[in-house]
């Protein structure tokens, strides 16, 4: 029974590493969170004519993906790691480790909280430029949200954190 105690520790978080390119779960799953809350949300336009088209959904994905990444990415800054990233302003964009050489580091750190506030901030400006009603769209997206959400949650599994105590 102690195995399960343990079996995070035993996930690699890589699916594919190719010399320094490496795939891994968590970006993986943001990708089947997408385009799964894509497709859903185009199924009901189609099956339930709530008037929006497809290029508009289209539109508002950038708006709300672009929303999300940014602020998931600030809250982490800000409500996580501030005292560093103030004294490395660059290391906020920036994926490279310049001191010692030059190498390939990545950036980490997502806030959920963050994330959540870039999108309703992207879709209240998409709404407000669009001229449409953001509750409509709230409507609309409502159903699919869990189901995006899931895999935010998995990909944190996989990644080896966020998955609580046995």
């Amino acid at each position: 029974m102690e195995f399960w105690k343990h079996i995070p520790a035993h996930i690699d978080p890589s699916l594919i590493t190719i010399g320094s390119f490496e795939i891994r779960y968590y970006g993986l799953m943001y990708l089947v969170a997408f385009f799964i809350t894509y497709r859903l949300v185009l199924y009901r336009i189609k099956d339930e004519g709530l008037g929006f088209t497809k290029e508009t959904i289209q539109d508002i994905f950038i708006w709300l993906i672009l929303g999300l990444l940014i602020g998931a990415r600030l809250g982490y800054i800000l409500i996580y790691n501030f005292a560093y990233y103030s004294a490395h302003p660059l290391m906020i964009i920036f994926p490279f480790d310049v001191a010692g050489g030059f190498r390939y580091v990545g950036i980490s750190g997502m806030s959920y909280h963050g994330g959540a506030i870039g999108v309703v901030v992207a879709a209240l400006l998409f709404c407000g430029r669009r001229g449409i009603t953001f509750w409509k769209l709230a409507d609309l997206f409502a159903a699919a949200l869990p189901l995006g959400y899931t895999f935010g949650r998995i990909g944190n599994f996989l990644n080896g954190e966020l998955y609580g105590r046995a």
